[in-house]
């Protein structure tokens, strides 16, 4: 089994065009794999037991790291939260935005308007960052990072994972670990941190935890994706409350972390040994063809982390590189290892959505 990194964050939103403008003009996710209107019908466990209408948009910063999947209901009115975030609350708190200069980016995100919570401070690590929220009430931890796939001269790259709240912080270590890979602690502290003022919980004891993969991601869009981490925050002071508590998935907010992976049989098994066996499984009445997916085809699955945060894998066997020309991949047959050739991935610049 191989995974190629992060491929994207699903959020939420109220309006898919809206948001995603806001993102192409401030995070630079302007690269459009696909964007397609369907009904979720294998989500059920996640969506009332019924199928939901849904539009959807998977896109990209082609400067390195993984996209956005923006979600939208279309038949029903998405729910916020049913308790103000705070820090320490179950599943994913933050998503992870690289950049190469957190103090540059920090200074244009103030003249442009950005809501800004707090200064650039440096994590226990000593690596500068600092977050912003978005105008969806989204927060972003924006972090200085030295894996880069090219230079458009944006401030940001794409996604470089998430600030994910937990119950059981040993639990949470090795479920990151033995399944995705992150076996490498980078810090491990507990207290009141520097850097947290400007969101809610900021003043609670805090343990916290940064973990990253200490071997490369392999695969065919690991040049791309780069590297990733994934932080683990734990309070010791209040019972926290879970995020999607009574919602559903594809509510407002941030909905599941995706990792693009090579081998789902074995991943399966993987994942069922671990005692966190697939929740949703798109190859269940697949008899082991590809699912549809509009533009793109592949199969899909869920886990839950230890305290239900949504985990999602895909295995890509067809996606779109230059939709006007019919121009597609086609993975199925391809060394799982070797990663595609930066000319091929570089091609989604043609895809490109200009404001």
């Amino acid at each position: 089994m191989v995974i190629s990194g992060v491929q994207q964050v699903g959020i939420g939103v109220k309006d898919l065009h809206e948001a995603w403008a806001w993102y192409r003009k401030n995070l630079g996710f302007d690269i459009k794999v696909f964007e397609e209107e369907a009904v979720a019908e294998l989500m059920l466990p996640y969506t009332g037991g019924k199928p939901q209408y849904r539009r959807a948009a998977l896109t990209l910063n082609l400067q390195g790291g993984g996209g956005f999947e923006i979600w939208q209901y279309t038949k029903r009115t998405p729910q916020p939260p049913k308790h103000e975030l705070v820090l320490g609350d179950l599943g994913i708190f933050a998503a992870k935005i690289k950049c190469r200069n957190a103090h540059e980016v920090h200074e244009a995100f103030t003249k442009s308007g950005i809501e800004i919570l707090g200064d650039v401070h440096q994590c226990p690590a000593g690596i500068n960052n600092f977050f912003i929220k978005d105008p969806y009430s989204n927060i972003f931890n924006i972090v200085e990072s030295t894996s880069w796939f090219k230079n458009e001269n944006k401030l940001t790259g794409g996604s470089y994972g998430a600030i994910i709240g937990v119950t059981d912080m040993q639990a949470s270590k090795k479920f990151y670990a033995d399944i995705l890979g992150y076996d490498e602690v980078v810090y491990e502290k507990e207290g009141k941190f520097h850097g947290f003022e400007g969101i809610s919980g900021a003043d609670q004891t805090l343990q916290r935890v940064v973990l990253r993969h200490s071997k490369p991601r392999k695969g065919s869009f690991s040049p791309l994706f780069g590297s990733s981490e994934i932080e683990l925050v734990k309070t010791t002071e209040r019972k926290p409350n879970k995020i999607y508590e009574d919602r559903y998935w594809g509510d407002l907010g941030f909905i599941h972390l995706t990792f693009d992976i090579i081998g789902f049989s074995e991943l399966r098994d993987i994942c069922a040994n671990a005692g966190y066996p697939f929740t949703v499984d798109s190859t269940a009445n697949q008899n082991g063809a590809s699912f549809d997916m509009g533009e793109a085809a592949g199969h899909f699955s869920y886990i839950e982390d230890p305290d239900g945060a949504l985990i999602e894998f895909i295995e890509t066997h067809k996606v779109p590189v230059v939709k006007k020309l019919g121009i597609y991949l086609n993975l199925k047959k391809k060394n799982p290892e070797k990663p595609l050739s930066k000319w091929i991935l570089k091609a989604f610049a043609l895809n490109r959505v200009r404001d």
